[in-house]
């Protein structure tokens, strides 16, 4: 078989066509933002190693609010949830009225040490139920009925991150994902990194690794244009950084007592520890968990998942903590949408509008934020959300990141109470 030299994107058309066939992920995160949208520029401090760092966790496909954040006193739930339902004498009790889901013992037990924080009832106001388009309107935090072409990290590392030291490979950013998230897509040019979710993926990252060396050692052809010369210099930088951050992950040992799951999601938050600890730059991290779109047969499935987010984030929460990094970690979830409140024919629950989110660590005000959603509603009705998703990135804004919310959101949004 003929071995093919790797060709080297010339264009943005051909950039896109090969971040498409995979290498996207490992070589071009850092700078596909800059390529693929536009934005507005503010001014804002340089980051700095010993600042506040946030992890999102996206819970992609809808996660089912109303059977982890559990109504367990409320007649109107086991109406709409006749079969889901969970009993009242299974719940693990938050409050007089409300319980999480019993696969979340782990934590269960960060809510009463006061490091796990649960926002209630959270949306937007013209809920959309496409998979694709409200995780958009997630990511970017536009409203839901305008298109933006940046995410709201993306803003954030336009507003914050603009005075990064030069030569630096160290990312700002940091997803661990099988793409570069919406959320990261910026005016300018920062530099972000991509990992494949897991422990460690070694086969792909060994071969994407010998993929970057080929084509950053591959000989011009002739006058090469500034936009070869450009990519060829980032694919550069991304050798750099893959190189230092295998070493990183490699080198790492959790802390005395910490154990992982073994689950690709609790490898990634492991992963994500090491290069917190590491003390890299990285102002943000990104990973997620998916398979919450549960229309049928929900009880198993979402159980399974709630006990990886549960399990994975107490091991990473003890892992920062025997680092003594607990308190410089925010960790925050969200999903595109909750699902409906009442159960469907196929025992499960189609897309709906609200459900809670968590944020957990050391430096936090734990416990119930926002106000329980009414269920006072007919077979199919949505809930009505009470906290605008927006508050949410306005506390950690504001409060976490210390950078001004309002250039990035687009508008002022009251700040929770868990900053």
């Amino acid at each position: 078989m003929k071995n093919l030299t790797p060709h080297f994107p010339t264009t943005r058309r051909e950039f896109l066509l090969t971040a498409g066939k995979g290498i996207g992920l490992l070589a071009f995160s850092r700078f596909a933002p800059s390529f693929l949208v536009q934005s507005t520029l503010a001014a804002a401090p340089a980051p700095e190693k010993d600042r506040s760092v946030l992890v999102l966790v996206q819970l992609a496909g809808g996660n089912d609010g109303l059977n982890t954040l559990i109504p367990f006193e409320d007649a109107d739930y086991y109406r709409l949830r006749p079969t889901l339902g969970l009993a009242k004498d299974k719940v693990l009790r938050v409050s007089d009225t409300l319980g999480l889901h019993p696969s979340c013992t782990a934590m269960h037990g960060l809510l009463q040490e006061g490091k796990l924080g649960i926002v209630q009832n959270v949306g937007y106001p013209n809920p959309n139920r496409s998979h694709f388009r409200s995780t958009e309107i997630w990511e970017t935090a536009s409203r839901s009925d305008e298109i933006a072409e940046t995410g709201w990290i993306g803003r954030y590392l336009d507003n914050a991150c603009a005075g990064m030291p030069a030569g630096s490979h160290d990312p700002v950013a940091v997803h661990i994902s099988n793409g570069v998230p919406q959320s990261f897509l910026s005016e300018h040019e920062h530099p972000t990194f991509g990992l494949l979710p897991g422990a460690g993926n070694r086969r792909e990252n060994e071969e994407t690794r010998k993929l970057l060396e080929q084509m950053v050692g591959q000989p011009s052809e002739g006058h090469e244009s500034d936009n070869a010369s450009f990519l060829k210099h980032t694919l550069m930088d991304a050798l750099v950084t893959e190189q230092k951050v295998q070493r990183v992950l490699g080198d790492y040992r959790p802390g005395t007592g910490v154990n992982y799951p073994g689950n690709p999601f609790a490898a990634s938050l492991r992963n994500v520890a090491a290069l917190i600890a590491a003390g890299l730059p990285t102002r943000v991290y990104f990973v997620s968990l998916g398979g919450f779109d549960t229309h049928s047969n929900q009880v198993t499935q979402q159980a399974n998942l709630l006990t990886q987010l549960s399990d994975g984030l107490a091991a990473f929460q003890k892992d920062l903590e025997a680092h003594q990094l607990g308190g410089q970690v925010l960790t925050m979830t969200f999903s595109e949408f909750g699902r409906r409140p009442s159960e469907n024919e196929s025992h499960g629950t189609d897309h709906g509008t609200a459900a809670p989110l968590f944020v957990m660590g050391s430096g936090i005000k734990g416990g119930l934020h926002g106000t329980a959603p009414s269920l006072k509603l007919a077979r199919n009705q949505d809930l009505s959300f009470s906290t605008d998703f927006r508050q949410v990135y306005a506390t950690a804004l504001d409060a976490w990141l210390n950078c001004p919310s309002e250039p990035i959101l687009g508008g002022k949004f009251d700040a929770l109470g868990f900053v």
